[in-house]
């Protein structure tokens, strides 16, 4: 039991990793941003809406119902 309890921080601290300061452009490509394609997200929505007949909910206001 206290090998277990010893080795449980260990597994949280796996997935940490250093990254050297050359390489970190790397990870800031436009691929890494969450807004990266607005027109895709603008489409997706309307596809959402049509099949869905809702629209809001991903934002700040709205809703289905009309009521923004």
């Amino acid at each position: 039991m206290k090998l277990l309890l010893a080795l449980t921080p260990l597994f949280f601290l796996v997935s940490c990793a250093k990254v050297p300061s050359d390489q970190r452009g790397y990870l800031a490509t436009k691929v890494m941003k969450p807004d990266r394609d607005p027109l895709g997200d603008a489409m997706a929505d309307h596809m959402y809406f049509s099949r869905e007949a809702s629209q809001g909910g991903n934002g700040i206001g709205g809703g289905g119902c009309g009521c923004n």
